[in-house]
């Protein structure tokens, strides 16, 4: 093949993969309704789909702290019946808003959630490819950036992927917490064992205490410690008892059949 002919073929596949890349980052039409959350002080955010009922939810539910980040409403705004507002919550992967009129306390209109394409390009260059309309949409409801992810990456946090990176941000998943477990004398865990590790609320104080106390748990045993409530506290009233040399799996069997009691 002449090399004139491989660069019109590589212009070729270029543009064609852009175009592809385009189709799949169309926006996203919904429904959506805006209120206060169950304990008040948030918002709360109801995503339809366009055949939902208005007066039925049957889509998506959020009340987390990225509601805070919306522009265009307040707490107050909700109890200005007939308003009629924008609310806006910005991400590098996109930007979401909800577009409609206040009414018993709600704003209820139409959701809109605009891709970023730069955001794409940014994350392939450090590996991540494979996204979707849907998956850049929840990337901007718990704020995954592109500098997260390359935190996590410059960490060494090995198995990192497109999906898994929602559920590290939304459990504040950073290099800090990964590294306390290199400091503790354990292998850096991947990224999937981070978020069950944080998830159960696995910290280095307690692991420490757990360690004073004879121990040297395992990443898994760390989990079923948090898990099944093997707290230092528990361990020192059954040693206490007379037992001395119970191992973690015992200590679980303890709890679970409720032994102790």
């Amino acid at each position: 093949m002449h090399l004139r002919n491989q660069v019109a073929l590589v212009v070729t596949l270029a543009v064609f993969a852009l175009a592809m890349r385009a189709q799949s980052l169309v926006p996203l039409h919904a429904t959506c309704a805006i209120g206060l959350s169950e304990s008040g002080g948030q918002f709360s955010l109801q995503i339809n789909d366009t055949g939902c009922p208005t007066d039925r939810h049957c889509g998506s539910s959020f009340s987390n702290e990225s509601m805070s980040r919306f522009t265009g409403i307040t707490i107050a705004d909700l109890a200005s019946d007939g308003a009629h507002l924008t609310a806006t919550l910005s991400g590098e992967a996109g930007t979401f808003s909800c577009t409609g009129t206040v009414h018993d306390h709600e704003l209820r209109g139409d959701a809109l959630f605009i891709p970023d394409s730069a955001f794409v390009d940014r994350m392939a260059k450090l590996g991540f490819t494979g996204f979707n309309t849907e998956k850049l949409q929840a990337y901007t409801f718990v704020n995954v950036t592109s500098d997260y992810a390359r935190s996590l990456q410059q960490a060494r946090i090995q198995r990192i992927t497109i999906d898994n990176l929602i559920a590290l941000r939304i459990f504040n998943v950073d290099p800090a917490y990964a590294q306390s477990f290199p400091a503790m004398g354990y292998e850096l865990p991947d990224a999937d064992k981070l978020i069950g590790l944080k998830v159960q609320g696995v910290n280095a104080e307690e692991v420490k205490q757990i360690r004073a106390l004879g121990y040297q748990p395992t990443l898994d045993e760390l989990i079923e410690i948090r898990i099944f409530k093997i707290t230092p506290d528990f361990v020192r009233r059954m040693q206490d008892r007379g037992f001395k040399n119970l191992t973690i799996a015992k200590l679980v069997q303890i709890r679970i059949f409720k032994l102790a009691e």
